[in-house]
């Protein structure tokens, strides 16, 4: 089964969440590139949007559908929430980039709470694939 054969059989919730986390996770980003003091932090999530990408496909081939498939998202993410956290409350961010990333932020810190859940339960030794259905 591929990446996105596995998705696709989970329920519609995680469907939903997934576009929700693609619009604001890895869309909404973009827009910090419109104002030069965000423009850093546009990149940043770009980047290291391409490296959970790669990270995620890698340890799928590796590891099949397992719940350590969020450590890219905690080692990429992890640092960018701090980051934009530390920008969104510099006096200096104008108001839109502000709620743009306080958006962001918002939708990252929900998926990394699943990841982190997730990746705790596989290093205390939840180690079989996602249940799938046939």
């Amino acid at each position: 089964m591929s990446f996105a054969e596995a998705i696709a059989a989970q329920p519609a919730w995680v469907g939903i969440w997934l576009n929700v986390l693609l619009a604001g996770g890895f869309v909404l980003p973009l827009a910090l590139f419109i104002w030069r003091e965000t423009r850093l932090a546009a990149l940043f999530a770009v980047l290291g949007n391409v490296v959970n990408m790669f990270g995620v496909q890698w340890l799928f081939a590796k590891l099949g559908y397992v719940k350590l498939l969020g450590l890219p998202h905690i080692l990429m993410w992890g640092p960018l929430v701090v980051y934009l956290v530390v920008l969104a409350r510099r006096p200096t961010t104008r108001v839109w980039p502000r709620r743009v990333i306080w958006v962001i932020v918002t939708i990252l810190s929900i998926s990394l709470a699943f990841d982190i859940v997730d990746v705790l339960r596989w290093i205390l030794g939840e180690r079989a694939a996602f249940e799938l259905p046939a």
